[in-house]
Order: structure tokens, then sequence, then C-alpha cells
């Protein structure tokens, strides 16, 4: 596979990600907790792709740009899930007490 072609692949699948945002407000707060534990792991396993395709290739533009498209998507995507985990988490509070 062409050295470009696999950093296209990553941009690719973390675009498919933001296009595929799922309704967290009808999750239980289990499942957005898992949501938020699987997201964080994307974000991780992407930016460790993107450091090795620094070391082994050279499209420093392309490179640029993923790791752009992986900041700022997984990022939203955990704001999202975290602002929707908090008031789950705050509902459940208040209906204990």
């Amino acid at each position: 596979m062409d050295e470009s072609d696999e950093i296209q692949k990553l941009i690719d699948e973390i675009s498919f990600r933001k296009s595929n945002s799922k309704d967290y407000k009808k999750m239980k707060t289990e499942e957005i907790s898992r949501e938020l534990r699987d997201i964080m792991k994307f974000e991780q396993e992407s930016f460790r792709k993107i450091e090795e395709f620094e070391k082994t290739q050279n499209n420093p533009d392309l490179i640029k740009y993923a790791k752009i498209i992986c900041r700022n998507t997984t990022q939203r995507e955990i704001a999202q899930i975290q602002e929707v985990y908090l008031e789950k988490i705050d509902e459940e509070y208040l209906k204990s007490k």
C-alpha cells in the first residue's frame, strides 16, 4: 500500500467516526461510559499511528491534516459524550435523593 494511502485510510476512518455519531442522550450511563472509554482509546491509537507515519513517511502536509482531523473530531465527540454523561449522572443523583 502506498504511504499516502495509509494516511488517507486513517483519515477516512476518523471521518467515518464523525459521520457515524450516536444519540448519547438515549443511552444508559454505563453505555455512555463505555463510549467515552472507546473514543479515548481510538484517539490514542490514532495519534500513535500518526506518530509512526511521521517517522516513516515523507508527506508532512497529509500527516498534519490527519493530526488536525483526529484532534478536532475526537475532542468534539469526547466533549459531547462528557456533557451527556454529566447530565445523566446529575439526573440519577437527584433522583436518588
